[in-house]
């Protein structure tokens, strides 16, 4: 059963390796494509402020976080619950950049060393629409995802948003799938159906239409300087 974690994180500032921290984060829970409900969601205090352009962002104050717990205390909760999972995230390098450099001042592994890959929605969204916008929000408008309750950025509501975009950018995978829950309505096999009993009619052209087909063939022999590989075969058929 494919197990995704769509994430995202919310941080202090736009720079891990000059110090800033991650103040929340927001995972939520997808198999074989379908919400769970299963989400992971933490306020984390980060013991420093956020720069002024990243609080009109996402509104978290430090007086707010000051009672939160720190990265330390939920890294293990965070690192179980994403254990093997795929990643589907938004701009994944920054992201991904945010919690390597929590889990380095922890001495544990990179995220990569816990995860079963990441995607980013972000390269797949450009591939699909080249010379578009391609934020979060753009892409709601443009597969029609209600992001009318977005007014500041959330670490869980972005995730949840991002969730149905990447269900919306992916709908053709739906057909690969075998929902096994759908296999019955008692939970076994689904009944089989046994078609031997119906007699399939065969309808054999007439003589005007099968005259009408050989003028055609002949046509296109003519144009590919009988070349036509069924005259060809044709030809081999009879020992012509």
């Amino acid at each position: 059963m494919a197990r995704q974690i769509v994430l995202d994180t919310e941080t202090t500032g736009l720079s891990a390796d000059n110090g800033d921290r991650i103040i929340e984060i927001g995972c939520v829970e997808l198999l074989n494509r379908r919400l769970t409900g299963n989400n992971l969601h933490f306020y984390v205090n980060p013991e420093r402020d956020s720069h002024e352009d990243a609080l009109r962002v996402h509104g978290l104050t430090k007086e707010f976080l000051s009672d939160k717990p720190k990265f330390a205390e939920v890294a293990d909760d965070i690192l179980t619950y994403l254990q093997g999972a795929e990643l589907i995230i938004h701009n994944a390098a920054f992201d991904v950049g945010f919690l390597d450099k929590e889990l380095e001042r922890l001495g544990k592994p990179a995220l990569q060393g816990h995860v079963g890959g990441v995607t980013d929605t972000l390269v797949m969204a450009k591939q699909l629409y080249p010379g578009k916008r391609n934020s979060l929000d753009a892409l709601c408008d443009r597969l029609g995802v209600d992001n009318s309750g977005r007014t500041l950025h959330g670490a869980l509501l972005d995730a949840e948003l991002l969730a149905d975009v990447y269900i919306a950018l992916t709908r053709g995978q739906e057909a690969l799938l075998i929902d096994l829950g759908d296999l019955g309505h008692s939970g076994g096999p689904a009944e089989r159906v046994d078609y031997s009993a119906f007699e399939l009619p065969i309808l054999l052209a007439n003589d005007l239409e099968l005259g009408a087909h050989e003028e055609v063939l002949g046509q296109l022999d003519k144009s590919s300087n009988g070349k036509t590989v069924w005259r060809v075969v044709a030809a081999e058929n009879t020992g012509i």
